[in-house]
């Protein structure tokens, strides 16, 4: 049978591990949040609009246009306006919060891929200081 077969003992984990994130009580916070966020039109707005005015302004720089010092000005304001709203705050946060949860669950998973076992701490110390992990002998000897 295939490990992503709905059957499967993979899959039935993966269910587990879903239905333990979906349960957790700080999850259930973040994603009210989330939803907070998203039933709330001023706060999406003044988000969008900083948002917006960010990658404007990141465009420009890319191009080698210089910001001139109002325009960075009027976007910190804008920026320090959204961040006082409490709506927009708390979802910054909760999706701050939800991608590093992802980035995690990935990055054990893609571990455990490449080194065909559950990776140690020693793993992603050895990760984290840009050592190949691989099923070799620990070795930094990449290319």
């Amino acid at each position: 049978m295939s490990m992503i077969a709905e059957e499967s003992a993979v899959m039935g984990k993966t269910r587990e591990l879903c239905e333990a994130i979906a349960s957790d009580e700080h999850f259930v916070e973040l994603q009210a949040k989330v939803e907070a966020f998203l039933g709330d039109d001023t706060a999406r707005t003044m988000y969008q609009s900083v948002h917006e005015r960010g990658q404007e302004l990141h465009q420009k720089q890319h191009a080698g246009i210089e910001l001139a010092d109002s325009e960075v000005r009027e976007f910190e304001s804008a920026r320090d306006e959204l961040m006082k709203n409490g709506v927009a705050r708390d979802f910054l946060d909760a999706q701050g919060e939800l991608e590093t949860l992802q980035r995690s669950i990935v990055k054990y998973v893609g571990m455990t891929l490449e080194l065909g076992r559950v990776p140690t701490g020693e793993d992603f110390a050895a990760a984290e200081s840009g050592c190949c992990g691989g099923s070799g002998g620990g070795g930094c000897g990449c290319g």
